[in-house]
């Protein structure tokens, strides 16, 4: 199937940025143009697994621990640009040890969700706005601009060819495009080749028996980003500096741990991997500006749907002394967290090496399970779809 060029993506990939040298910005730029007319070349797996074999996983498949028979991949070189499109098994990349992305960790990756419909039918939720942030992400860490129209037809082709990986009820099929730097050399520069590929996996519901609220640890020694920093970047390193604060949060008996910023140590940002939010006795709710943190397109729609009803949302700094205080006097009502394998998680507790204190009694409250149920609701299309978000596969 051709892809549709987006003439905008061309534009936005040739515009220089300081993080990207002068030579990449010239290929970055030609090699959309490069892009026009992109194909993907769909080999169906010769052994797919059986159906009885599929049905038996799709039981119980967790999270991220199964995955679907094929895989979506293309290929940049800056002579080529982007090329070799294709849709084929799933199977490991064979990989040089001098590799880059193995010694600068020039990576980066997205994470979407397939919902199967009451009419058999499937949707994608707001895959533009990832492609969107793949593309942002791609220029922060120096690396090959992939058009949007190409990561949407990527995910498209891959749901399309493993549709029956999808579960049904509160199941979806999780997808993860990502790109890595594969060049094979030893030197601190940008990479000139890269893979970008689609993996799935399918998933059932985050939460058995519905939501219950979370514990969150108060992260004072480590922090997750800085000014100028990666934070606003989906990429590994920033969740692999999460795992050691993460690993804290566990031996406190916490289920998560929020970090504060880098300067202050006082301000609330963003948990090691969702985005939060907090909801006040006037029914506004807050939630802490964009710069450091990811740009979640869950934290998007969030604040889309409340001011849909009337709610007023500020994004503004909010600092863990704040937090404590407003939940003491009342003045705070709930907060949770937010993102796009949990959706929604209230959050009941909250520990640090200054005490504890509880949300809402430590229980579930209205405003974040009434905001969960419109966003469940739009994306499995048992309910209208007022912001155009739902992209229909088939």
């Amino acid at each position: 199937m051709a892809v549709a060029f987006d003439k905008s993506a061309q534009n936005r990939a040739g515009r220089p940025t300081e993080a990207r040298p002068g030579p990449e910005i010239a290929s970055a730029s030609t090699a959309a143009d490069r892009t026009i007319g992109l194909q993907f070349e769909i080999r169906p797996a010769a052994n797919p697994t059986s159906e009885k074999e599929r049905a038996a996983r799709l039981v119980d498949p967790g999270f991220g621990r199964i995955f679907s028979d094929h895989l979506a991949v293309v290929r940049y070189t800056q002579a080529k640009g982007w090329h070799d499109a294709r849709v084929e098994t799933r199977a490991n990349f064979p990989l040089d040890p001098a590799t880059a992305v193995l010694h600068y960790a020039q990576e980066i990756f997205e994470g979407l969700k397939a919902y199967r419909r009451e009419d058999g039918g499937v949707n994608l939720f707001r895959p533009d706005a990832n492609a969107r942030r793949f593309h942002n992400s791609a220029e922060r860490m120096a690396m090959a601009t992939l058009p949007e129209s190409v990561f949407i037809e990527a995910v498209e082709q891959l749901v399309r060819i493993d549709r029956a990986w999808i579960p049904g009820g509160e199941g979806s099929l999780y997808l993860r495009p990502f790109m890595i730097a594969s060049e094979v050399f030893l030197g601190v520069k940008p990479s000139a080749e890269y893979i970008f590929a689609v993996i799935a996996s399918p998933v059932g519901s985050y939460f058995k028996g519905g939501p219950a609220p979370v514990s969150i640890w108060v992260s004072e020694n480590f922090t997750r980003a800085a000014i100028g920093g990666t934070g606003a970047v989906k990429c590994g390193g920033n969740y692999a500096a999460s795992l050691r604060a993460q690993a804290e949060a566990i031996e406190h008996g916490c289920d998560q741990v929020v970090f504060l910023d880098a300067v202050e140590r006082r301000y609330i940002e963003e948990l090691g991997g969702m985005n939060i939010f907090f909801v006040f006795d006037d029914g506004s709710l807050a939630t802490p500006p964009l710069g450091t943190i990811l740009p979640g397109i869950t934290r998007d729609s969030i604040i889309a749907l409340a001011k849909d009803s009337g709610t007023r949302v500020r994004e503004e700094p909010y600092t863990v002394e704040q937090w404590r205080a407003d939940a003491r006097s009342g003045k705070l009502k709930e907060a949770f967290a937010c993102g796009t394998a949990a959706v929604i998680s209230p959050i009941g507790k909250v520990r640090s090496t200054s005490g504890d204190f509880l949300i809402s009694g430590g229980t579930a409250g209205p405003v974040a399970m009434g905001l969960r149920k419109t966003l469940i609701d739009i994306q499995y299309g048992r309910a209208s779809d007022p912001h155009n978000w739902i992209r229909k596969v088939f």
